[in-house]
């Protein structure tokens, strides 16, 4: 049983404040090369506790266990413009050495029935404490914009009807999906015009801060 839930949960909120300036850090890496970077944006967030419980209750998970066995109560979601961006950041997440990935769940070749579309890197992440290093599991989501907005919705949704979606809500959300889907891939076959583009913008916004 967990007692204090402040203390159980600070390393949590340790590590998604770090993890979301290392990742953003990969962004800004790329940006100072003048290269196209496969990374959007970055979020984190850590799971409410009555989620925490909840979540719990479903999956049979005994609460002092909660650490060994519930991988995304630190969760950090990685935005892609384009679907192949996502196997770039896959790939240097792989490289990185201050994590250790633990697991890999590919739900984009590999959708979930509801239609869901996400890469999930679960990684074991050290955590310098005062009591010396803790190691907690976080979960990394890697989505295009396109999924997120569907997986936004779809989670809303999942709180409205408690996971029990009306069989005309769950038909529309599975066609929204793959709308969703399909804007990717047509955004994807223009991806040089849309990345020339928009170093043009870019180019004119510093020419425009320098004639300030």
């Amino acid at each position: 049983m967990v007692k204090h839930w402040d203390l159980f949960l600070a390393p949590y909120k340790q590590a998604v404040e770090e993890l979301k300036v290392k990742l953003k850090g990969m962004r800004a890496q790329f940006e100072m090369q003048g290269l196209h970077s496969p990374i959007e944006f970055v979020t984190g967030r850590v799971k409410p506790i009555a989620s925490i419980l909840d979540k719990a209750q479903k999956k049979n998970i005994p609460l002092d266990q909660l650490e060994e066995k519930m991988q995304d109560i630190a969760g950090i979601r990685m935005m892609c413009q384009f679907v192949d961006d996502i196997k770039t950041v896959v790939e240097l997440l792989r490289r990185r050495k201050d994590f250790e990935i633990v697991e890999e769940r590919d739900y984009i070749t590999q959708k979930k029935d509801s239609g869901y579309r996400s890469y999930h890197v679960v990684i074991r992440y050290p955590v310098q404490t005062i009591d010396g290093e803790k190691n907690i599991l976080a979960e990394i989501q890697i989505r295009t914009l396109a999924m997120n907005f569907w997986a936004t919705i779809e989670h809303s949704l999942n709180y409205k009807y408690s996971g029990r979606f009306p069989e005309d809500i769950k038909a529309r959300l599975q066609r929204a999906a793959e709308a969703a889907y399909l804007l990717d891939e047509e955004m994807s076959k223009i991806r040089f015009e849309i990345q020339e583009a928009q170093a043009v913008f870019s180019r004119k916004q510093e020419a425009k801060g320098d004639e300030r």
